[in-house]
């Protein structure tokens, strides 16, 4: 079974950003257009530039997310995203387990992280055939689900629900989606961020960082950095 993050529902679009930036000055973009214009897209690239959040706190994302436990419990840290994650305190379906494709070396120049690959001669799926074969002897016992699990490895897919503001899945992203990050935890990141990038097109352009996108993206609209902004509220 492969890693995948599946949209499942979403509130908002780039014009709710819009509109919940200007209500301060009474003001919205006009009834039913569903889009937005230039000075819109500046208005977006001036309050993502300016970290004035809470407008993108208007729109939500839900996701539902299939991957390994080692992975869950590094995105679990994330602030201001809801979880509700599959519990094997009440399920006890037979356990699926993720297997790389490719094994990473250790990183040299640092504690954490990988380079390179290589070819293990250790049966690596020793330990997921041994705990799956315990697990289900211990329950066949009569031994409780929330107490056999403790056997199953880190390899176990779990999955969740996972839900969000524009802003929150961006800081989430920003950090995730680097370079340096551990390749599966990126993975999760990056499906997100391609469909958070397709509902959200102006917005996601203007919060992510990645890579240096966002200080890019900001240099055309610098004749606004020595001032406050109004004008594109009203």
């Amino acid at each position: 079974m492969g890693i995948e993050a599946t949209l499942i529902d979403y509130m908002g679009s780039d014009v709710t950003v819009v509109n919940a930036a200007r209500v301060s000055f009474g003001k919205q973009v006009e009834r039913g257009r569903t889009y937005t214009n230039d000075k819109d897209d500046k208005l977006i690239l001036y309050l993502a530039k300016h970290r004035h959040m809470s407008p993108f706190g208007h729109c939500f994302a839900t996701f539902h997310v299939k991957a390994p436990i080692f992975v869950a419990r590094q995105l679990v840290k994330h602030k201001f995203l809801r979880w509700n994650e599959i519990s094997r305190r009440y399920v006890d379906e037979e356990p699926e387990f993720y297997e790389p494709k490719t094994w990473r070396g250790r990183a040299k120049d640092k504690k954490q992280g990988s380079d390179g690959v290589v070819y293990p001669k250790a049966e690596t799926d020793f330990i997921g055939y041994t705990s799956l074969r315990v697990y289900k002897e211990l329950l066949e016992e009569g031994v409780c689900p929330e107490q056999a699990r403790m056997v199953l490895p880190q390899s176990t897919m779990t999955e969740w629900y996972w839900s969000g503001s524009l802003d929150a899945w961006s800081d989430m992203c920003n950090l995730r989606c680097a370079s340096d990050t551990q390749a599966e935890t990126r993975l999760v990141a990056t499906e997100i961020s391609d469909r958070m990038r397709r509902l959200f097109p102006v917005s996601w352009k203007a919060l992510l960082k990645v890579n240096g996108h966002q200080t890019e993206t900001m240099t055309k609209f610098d004749i606004y950095k020595d001032g406050d902004g109004g004008e594109l509220f009203e």
